[in-house]
């Protein structure tokens, strides 16, 4: 499977602040940089910055960033399925997940995420993959943002489907445990059947599912 990664970046103002679009960058760029301290959704920012140095040397992974000069204010993280999750299960080389996506809550509310996005999907490699994610309701900022469960699933729904995400049905129990969780993916225009055929037998592995 090609892991080239593509550079692309892309500029834009968000909330007075001029920030770079860009990536896949490497580990040793992302070390240069200085992490938010708001960007703590998934661990303390320490923590989750040297996480995502790690994720950007993988052959697979990709890292896309929002900064303002050295500052990191946004990121996203594509690889492969977690080993301990069922979208692991095949080992399929050609099946990716938008892992994290998380914004700064001071450039929030101003398409970042969006444009993050953008760029990522702006690599024609990826047209080779299937890109999932899934959406838990327990990672979200619902404290900072103010949104119940349904308005922040629904941003994004929003955000995701800007790059051509859908949302698909699965018995994958960790995401039927609550009705806002849920998976969306897109599939690549170069994915060979029998890689759809083992990814839907993968998100739907109870017949009696509907």
């Amino acid at each position: 499977m090609d892991h080239v990664k593509r550079y692309h970046a892309q500029k834009m103002t968000a909330n007075g602040r001029e920030l770079l679009i860009e990536g896949p960058i490497t580990g040793s760029e992302l070390a240069s940089f200085r992490f938010d301290e708001g960007l703590k959704a998934f661990r303390i920012p320490e923590q989750q910055h040297k996480a995502l140095i790690e994720i950007a040397d993988l052959p697979e992974g990709r890292i896309i960033v929002a900064r303002e000069d050295d500052l990191v204010l946004g990121y996203a993280t594509i690889l492969y399925p977690d080993p301990m999750e069922r979208w692991s299960e095949a080992k399929l080389p050609d099946l990716l997940e938008l892992g994290a996506i998380e914004i700064s809550h001071l450039i929030r509310a101003s398409g970042v995420a969006k444009k993050i996005l953008e760029v990522a999907f702006a690599d024609d490699a990826l047209e080779d993959f299937i890109v999932i994610t899934t959406e838990y309701y327990w990672h979200w900022d619902l404290k900072g943002t103010g949104l119940d469960v349904w308005q922040y699933r629904k941003v994004m729904e929003k955000v995701m489907g800007s790059v051509g995400m859908i949302w698909m049905a699965t018995d994958d129990p960790e995401i039927c445990s609550h009705p806002a969780n849920c998976l969306m993916a897109k599939i690549g225009s170069r994915v060979p059947p029998e890689t759809i055929e083992a990814f839907d037998s993968m998100r739907l592995q109870n017949r009696f599912f509907y």
